[in-house]
C-alpha cells in the first residue's frame, strides 16, 4: 500500500497529453452507451490534502455532457454535529442508471479522519469499515460500476504545496486547519490509510496513484475509468448472488398459529388510549433531548387498520420531531437507483422519528410476486436489509416493525364496507380485490420475511388487529416499552 508505493519513472509529456486526449474521446462515446445499458457509476477519489483531487475530477469531467454527472463533495463534520448515520451522505448521493457521481473524498476520509481525532472509539471504526464493506457490496450487487482511486504525495511534496497555496492571497482559504493537522501527523494518517484500504478492498479494489506526477494521475484515472466502463458494457449489468450471513434471529409464529382473537372493550380502550399517549408525548420528548432516532415499520395485510394505528401513535407527537412517510410504488427516478435509496433518503436525524406506512420490505413481498425485481435480487435482499438495519441499530436508532395481522374473513368484511361507504370508497381498490386473490402466496412469502429478518435489534412484532383498537392498545404499548429501555441504555452509557 502506502508504505511500499513505488514511483514511476516520468514520461514524456506530449505523449501523456495524447493518451489524455485518446482516452478523453473514449469516455465521450461511452456516456450514451452508458445510459443506453442502465449502468450507474460511483468514481471515489480519496487522497491526501493538496494531492490534486478536485483538479483530477476537473479533468475526468471535461468532456461529459453535464447532464451525465454529478460532482460531490462531502463534508466530514464533527462526530458531535452528525444527525445521520455516516453513510447517509454517501448513499444519498448514488446516481441513477446510466449516469455518474463523482465524489471528491468519501467514506475513508470521514472514518479515518474521526478515529485520529479519537472522536470514534476502535470498536466503532471496526464497524463503519464493516458497513463500508456492506455498502460497496450491495452497490456492486445492485449493478452499480464502483472505482476507488487514492492519490499520494509524500510529506515533503505535500508541505510545498500546502505552502504554495497559503502564500497566494487567491487560495490561502483553501488551506484549513485540518489539512495542517493532517500533515503534522502524516505518518499516523499513512497507518490509518493503509489499515482502511487493506480492510476495505477485497469487493471493490483499491488504485493508489502518484499525485506528485499531474499528467499521470489523469491519464492513469482515465484509463481506469474507461476501462471500468469497457468492462461493464462487456459483461453488462451485475447481479449478486444471494448469501445469507448468520444474524441472531427471533423465533416468529408462522401467520396462520396467531391468535387473532383479543379484544378490547371500549371504555377500557379509551382509559388506556389516553393513559398511552401520555407517556408516548413524555418520551418523545426525552428522546429529543437524548437524541435517540427512532423508526416505525408497518407491513400488513390491506384493510388491517395500519392507518388508523399510524394515526394513534402521531396524534400524542410533536408535529416538528416526526415525520409518516407512505410508501407507495417507486416513481421513475427512485425506479434507477438501488432500491434501499428511497429508504435512505427518508432516515430521520438523531431524537426525531420516521414512520413508515410500507417499508423495503416491498422487495421480498410485492416486488417478488410481480416479477418486478430478479430471484437473485429478492434472496440477496434478506441479507441486505439485515445489514441495513443493523447499521441503524448501530448508529443508535430504536427499529421496530409491524405486522398488522387479520384473517381473510375480516379483510372481506371491511373491503365490503369500504366499498358501500361513500367517504371510504377511496380506500379500495381494483388491486386490492387482485392481492386478495394471493393470499395464500403472500402468506408464504410473509412468513419467510418474518422468520429471516426479525432481528434481535430489530425486531418483527406481529399485531393481531381484527380488533383494530386492540392493536393500537397493543403497539403503544410496545413502542413505549422500547423507548424507555432505550432511554435507560443511553442513560447507562452516559454513566460509563
Amino acid at each position: 500500500m502506502l508504505k511500499d508505493f513505488e514511483r514511476k519513472k516520468r514520461e514524456d509529456k506530449e505523449t501523456l497529453s495524447a493518451e489524455i486526449k485518446e482516452l478523453e474521446l473514449k469516455l465521450l462515446g461511452q456516456q450514451q452507451l452508458l445510459r443506453d445499458a442502465g449502468l450507474p457509476v460511483v468514481v471515489l477519489i480519496e487522497g491526501w490534502a493538496a494531492a490534486g483531487k478536485g483538479s483530477l475530477i476537473k479533468e475526468l469531467i471535461s468532456e461529459i455532457d453535464p447532464r451525465f454527472y454529478n460532482v460531490v463533495s462531502p463534508v466530514v463534520l464533527p462526530e458531535s454535529e452528525e444527525r445521520y448515520p455516516f453513510l447517509y451522505q454517501y448513499d444519498k448521493a448514488i446516481p441513477e442508471n446510466g449516469k455518474i457521481t463523482f465524489l471528491d473524498s468519501g467514506w475513508m476520509e470521514n472514518v479515518v479522519r474521526k478515529f485520529l481525532r479519537h472522536e470514534i472509539t476502535k470498536d466503532e471504526y471496526r464497524r463503519r469499515m464493516r458497513q463500508v464493506n456492506e455498502f460497496e457490496r450491495q452497490l456492486r450487487d445492485g449493478g452499480y460500476l464502483l472505482l476507488k482511486i487514492f492519490l499520494h504525495i509524500s510529506k515533503d511534496e505535500q508541505f510545498e504545496r500546502l505552502r504554495t497555496l497559503a502564500e497566494a492571497p487567491e487560495t490561502e482559504w483553501r488551506v484549513t486547519r485540518e489539512d495542517l493537522w493532517q500533515h503534522k501527523e502524516y505518518k499516523r494518517f499513512t497507518e490509518a490509510y493503509d489499515e482502511f484500504m487493506e480492510k476495505t478492498g477485497d469487493t471493490i479494489s483499491w488504485h493508489i496513484l502518484d499525485g506528485s506526477r499531474r499528467k499521470t494521475a489523469v491519464r492513469d484515472s482515465f484509463k481506469l475509468l474507461v476501462q471500468k466502463i469497457d468492462q461493464g458494457l462487456q459483461d453488462g449489468r451485475y447481479v449478486g448472488e444471494p448469501f445469507e450471513e448468520e444474524f441472531p434471529l427471533k423465533e416468529m409464529q408462522k401467520l396462520a398459529d396467531v391468535d387473532l382473537s383479543p379484544s378490547i372493550e371500549d371504555e377500557e380502550y379509551k382509559k388506556e388510549l389516553k393513559k398511552l399517549q401520555i407517556r408516548l408525548s413524555e418520551l418523545h420528548n426525552i428522546i429529543y433531548r437524548k437524541k435517540i432516532p427512532v423508526i416505525l415499520c408497518y407491513e400488513g395485510w390491506d384493510a388491517a387498520g395500519k392507518g388508523g394505528n399510524i394515526r394513534r401513535v402521531a396524534y400524542p407527537l410533536d408535529p416538528r420531531g416526526f415525520d409518516v412517510h407512505p410508501i407507495a410504488s417507486p416513481l421513475p427516478n427512485e425506479r434507477n437507483k438501488h432500491y434501499l435509496w428511497r429508504f435512505w433518503t427518508r432516515l430521520p436525524r438523531t431524537g426525531h422519528i420516521a414512520i413508515f406506512d410500507r417499508t423495503w420490505y416491498g422487495r421480498v413481498m410485492v416486488e417478488r410476486l410481480e416479477g418486478f425485481c430478479s430471484e437473485k435480487d429478492w434472496k440477496r435482499a434478506y441479507n441486505e436489509i439485515n445489514e441495513f438495519e443493523r447499521m441503524l441499530t448501530d448508529w443508535g436508532a430504536v427499529v421496530l416493525k409491524f405486522w398488522i395481522h387479520i384473517d381473510p374473513d375480516v379483510q372481506l368484511a371491511r373491503f365490503t364496507e369500504r366499498e358501500n361507504t361513500p367517504e371510504k370508497q377511496w380506500k379500495i381498490t381494483e388491486e386490492d380485490w387482485r392481492n386478495r386473490e394471493k393470499w395464500d402466496d403472500y402468506e408464504i412469502v410473509v412468513n419467510e420475511m418474518l422468520q429471516k429478518t426479525s432481528t434481535k435489534n430489530a425486531p418483527w412484532y406481529i399485531i393481531e388487529s381484527n380488533d383494530k383498537k386492540y392493536a393500537r392498545i397493543r403497539t403503544l404499548k410496545i413502542i413505549i416499552k422500547a423507548l424507555e429501555k432505550a432511554c435507560e441504555r443511553h442513560f447507562r452509557q452516559m454513566m460509563d
